[in-house]
């Protein structure tokens, strides 16, 4: 716990101590409340683990799926709108920002035939999700990938990425390790 905290205090500096995190940050709840959930999901008590998850985005504004994977030090900023999908997996030390959606892009035709599929992304390592961004299908987002605010993603994402726009395309590679909302020096020349 207290790595996981150090990780969101290391990459928002409006953090002030890890005792403000743990009490003012809906992140860190919604990330909480996804640990419980999942441990009934994985135990095939799905209906407990639904409702642990709905309690959550009753909550905190985040809708995290029981069934996702998450690796170690997710960060979750500001938090309102973030939904995650059921088949989603995300890395480790991933920062997404409000309004962020891992989605699927299947129509709801005949559900039962995307039962058990993979329909959502799978996010890499390192990555920065700006707010806003839709990352959407069983698509792929490499290392260290940063996607801008209010990008559209439904292609694979490579390593060191920067990806901007609707549809969302790769101008430059990241060099940085972390930056806030994704912005690079690479999507400040882009917006010029």
């Amino acid at each position: 716990m207290n790595k996981y905290l150090q990780s969101i205090i290391d990459r928002d500096p409006a953090a002030r101590s890890k005792l403000s995190v743990i009490l003012t940050y809906p992140g860190v709840k919604a990330v909480f409340f996804y640990k419980i959930a999942n441990f009934f999901s994985l135990a095939k008590f799905h209906l407990v683990a639904k409702i642990i998850s709905q309690l959550a985005r009753f909550l905190t504004g985040i809708e995290i799926h029981p069934g996702a994977k998450i690796g170690k030090n997710l960060f979750i900023d500001h938090g309102m709108g973030v939904v995650i999908g059921e088949t989603s997996e995300i890395g480790d030390n991933v920062t997404i920002y409000h309004n962020v959606t891992l989605g699927g892009i299947s129509p709801s035709i005949n559900s039962n035939q995307q039962r058990n599929n993979k329909r959502h992304p799978t996010v890499m390592d390192k990555v920065v999700i700006g707010s806003g961004a839709q990352i959407l299908g069983p698509i792929i987002v490499g290392k260290n990938s940063k996607i801008g605010s209010n990008a559209v993603v439904t292609n694979d994402v490579p390593e060191n990425a920067v990806m901007v726009g609707i549809p969302a395309r790769n101008i430059g590679v990241s060099t940085e390790e972390f930056k806030p909302y994704a912005v690079t020096e690479e999507t400040k020349k882009e917006k010029r």
